[in-house]
């Protein structure tokens, strides 16, 4: 579908004017494409398949059509519901519904896990007209009675490509076994892999499907760059050049970390060596702690947030000035999601990206994925180089041979070819770690005169004893 629609004001949309004064209130003085291209489909009772990036109007493109159709409070099952894969999206979900709801009697409920089931439960047992939920807290809800599903008559699935990835297909699938037949389906996604149309095509009837960005394609208001660094010390003394001393080039940033254990390990640093608060989110920290380090970043109390990819598409905080990818995601799609916190409603930002040697075959894969190159930067003069440790060296070898075995079957592995790492002028032995001088047999139990053979048996043992005992008492 072409993008340029005639519809260029929220007007044109024909929307009642409770919605209306909630849009202008809110700010937002024309629809962006997204909006522009859904609305009016999704107005009409179309089923619709949408493809854009995050920041790009996404919620108020499926929510105002919703809220539209709702119009006031009634009854007390839910007649929408809105399935998105994380706790930090449909709570920012929720916070944008809320406020184009603001002059509606709409009951708008939220939940998600992390919070005691029972309170969802009281939550949902009041009444409620539009339901937000992750799918497990859905169908732990639905599993115990406490929720009725019969009434709902529109079901949109936000970033349907990071449900599939976090493994949301079998609720999903018991989800749409119990809904009503007869309904209206939005599936939104911010790229378009071959099991989200697999999905599609199970739930969606005819739908017109609108693609604002190509699929996967960075936002072009995010400049980016690549460093390639060689272990995981240097990736924190280029991070500690980066940012000390630059408040005002880098005062908003998000960092982005594969592992736990990681972002505590930034969180940490930034703590000891950066005069600035940082905050840590990942999916060991409870709910109250996520929602005061998001609230804290979001009114610029803290300078850096130090998040997993738990949080890379629930995070919808304006004006970040960069994001830093000290790891690089090995779900390629989340790549485009990270970065896609900065450079969001039309301003700009930029992603820093820190690769290893065994991290730049993911940015290969990313950069053909994007269908554009990411431009390397060269390591400042500045930046110590620390000598990689032996036992990181041997992890990174182990994940390049990994990705070698998936793409041949036949490939054995470095670990596996011995024989070329035991020869003579190698100075390392891949097993030890240790200085290879050459073949070493073990000196254990070596004697001065060894025998000429004959085993040391008990019997052998009593002949000698014997033996000696007679010479002595000759000797006598």
């Amino acid at each position: 579908m072409n993008e340029s629609t005639a519809a260029v004001t929220f007007e044109d949309f024909k929307l009642n004017k409770q919605l209306l004064n909630a849009v202008a209130e809110a700010g937002f003085e024309r629809p962006t494409p997204v909006q522009q291209q859904a609305i009016p489909l999704l107005l009409a009772g179309h089923d619709l398949l949408g493809v854009a990036q995050t920041g790009t109007g996404k919620t108020a493109a499926f929510g105002l059509p919703l809220l539209m159709k709702a119009k006031y409070a009634q009854g007390t099952h839910p007649r929408a519901l809105i399935l998105a894969p994380t706790r930090e999206l449909i709570l920012q979900i929720e916070t944008h519904l809320k406020k184009l709801a603001v002059y509606t009697d709409l009951r708008i409920v939220a939940v998600y896990g992390g919070v005691g089931v029972k309170t969802h439960s009281d939550a949902v047992l009041k009444g409620v007209d539009v339901l937000l939920a992750t799918p497990g807290r859905l169908m732990e809800l639905y599993s115990r009675g406490d929720l009725l599903l019969k009434e709902v008559k529109t079901l949109v699935l936000d970033e349907a490509d990071k449900m599939m990835d976090m493994g949301f297909m079998p609720q999903i699938r018991r989800l749409l076994e119990v809904l009503p037949r007869k309904r209206q389906n939005m599936l939104f996604s911010a790229t378009m892999p071959a099991k989200v149309e697999e999905l599609s095509a199970e739930f969606l009837e005819f739908p017109v499907k609108i693609e604002v960005t190509p699929p996967a394609a960075p936002a072009s208001t995010v400049t980016q760059m690549l460093y390639q660094v060689p272990n995981f010390l240097t990736k924190i003394h280029l991070l500690e050049h980066l940012i000390k001393g630059q408040e005002e080039t880098f005062n908003r940033v998000i960092i982005f970390a594969r592992s736990k254990s990681t972002a505590d390990n930034i969180h940490h640093f930034l703590q000891r060596k950066i005069d600035s608060e940082a905050r840590v989110i990942h999916g060991n920290k409870d709910q109250n702690t996520r929602l005061n380090s998001m609230n804290a970043f979001r009114e610029g109390n803290v300078r850096f947030l130090v998040a997993t990819d738990v949080a890379a598409r629930g995070i919808d905080v304006p004006a970040v000035s960069h994001v830093i990818n000290f790891d690089v995601p090995v779900i390629y799609d989340d790549y485009v999601h990270r970065i896609g916190r900065t450079g969001r409603a039309e301003l700009t930002g930029a992603a820093i990206t820190f690769a290893t040697p065994a991290e730049m075959p993911h940015v290969q894969r990313i950069e053909e994925l994007m269908k554009q190159p990411i431009p390397q930067q060269d390591i400042p003069a500045e930046v110590k180089i620390s000598e990689t440790p032996f036992e990181e060296a041997q992890k990174m070898a182990r994940e390049l041979d990994a990705l070698r075995r998936k793409q041949d079957p036949n490939f054995q592995g470095a670990f596996h070819e011995k024989q070329e790492w035991l020869k003579t002028g190698v100075t390392m032995d891949k097993r030890t770690g240790q200085t290879y001088d050459g073949p070493q047999r073990s000196k254990k139990g070596s004697k001065v005169n060894p025998s000429k053979g004959r085993a040391s048996s008990p019997t052998a043992k009593a002949a000698k004893a014997a033996a000696a005992k007679n010479r002595n008492a000759r000797r006598k």
